[in-house]
């Protein structure tokens, strides 16, 4: 296999999101997205104590993408203007279409807030293709147990989306994309396939990989070159992370705050949509 080479980005922005501290490594200020891929947040980790917690993001509206959480560690609630409810666990994912438009809120469950606990999670904001963009709202809530897992030379993988080894993620997606939430101890290895039209990233949240050379430390991300068959990594210092695959989308992005659309026009529509409720409506 020819493997991909790789350019190291370390540029991140810090900020407060409800009760989380987020670090923001994608957007940076060298890249502003690796399509499909918008942005990704990582949040934790962090321990709370029991009782700490007295917060959860408040309802707030989508439209235009898709907000996916991997949860690493914690538990989460969601509940959205559709009427779907999810309860995450570690090792969860939430994949939500916003699609037309839709207010969620979600947060640390009321059993996480009681009893305390590590949580760790990245938020990835997975953008959709013009024809798709004001599909119906939809929620898929999936579960660790129904994600295959493959485990080679010290690395586990498991797979969300896509298609890896005849095994397939649970995760249905708009354009193709692979997607594996990684588990990996020291000296591992592994080579994984990409096809040759994918854009593809790596996120190190803990740990650190050696890839074309390249040694990730955590909180850094690397973007491949779509240049080889795949990538080869190499486990220096065990740990977690997200590698992410896509077909890229070729279309004008134009994006304020919840809304990403293609023209600037489409998101005075939706601000205007939202204030007149056409998204549903949440109670906190």
């Amino acid at each position: 296999m020819k493997y991909r080479t790789v350019k190291k980005y370390t540029s991140l922005q810090h900020m407060n999101v409800g009760p989380f501290k987020i670090k923001q490594p994608l957007p940076n200020d060298e890249l502003q997205q690796v399509s499909p891929f918008l942005l990704l947040h990582h949040g934790g980790p962090q321990t709370h104590a029991p009782g700490e917690i007295k917060a959860r993001l408040s309802p707030h509206p989508h439209r235009g993408f898709e907000p996916v959480t991997f949860l690493f560690s914690g538990k989460i609630h969601h509940k959205d203007s559709t009427g779907n409810e999810g309860f995450l666990q570690t090792g969860d994912v939430q994949w939500m279409t916003a699609g037309s438009g839709i207010i969620h809120s979600e947060g640390p469950s009321a059993a996480f807030a009681k009893e305390g606990g590590e949580m760790e999670l990245v938020q990835l904001w997975v953008n959709l293709p013009r024809e798709h963009k004001m599909t119906t709202p939809k929620y898929q809530d999936i579960k660790k147990e129904n994600m295959p897992v493959v485990k080679e030379k010290g690395f586990q993988l498991s797979l969300v989306a896509g298609e890896y080894k005849g095994l397939k993620g649970p995760a249905f997606t708009f354009t193709p994309i692979l997607a594996m939430m990684l588990q990996f101890e020291d000296e591992g290895e592994t080579d994984i396939l990409i096809s040759s039209s994918y854009n593809s990233l790596l996120y190190v949240l803990d740990g650190e990989i050696e890839t074309d050379n390249v040694l990730f430390e955590k909180y850094n991300l690397g973007v491949f070159e779509k240049n080889g068959d795949g990538v080869l990594l190499k486990a220096k210092k065990g740990g977690k992370a997200l590698l992410l695959a896509g077909e890229p989308i070729n279309e004008p992005v134009a994006s304020y705050g919840p809304f990403v659309m293609n023209y600037p026009g489409e998101i005075k529509q939706a601000i205007m949509d939202y204030e007149l409720g056409k998204m549903g409506v949440l109670e906190s």
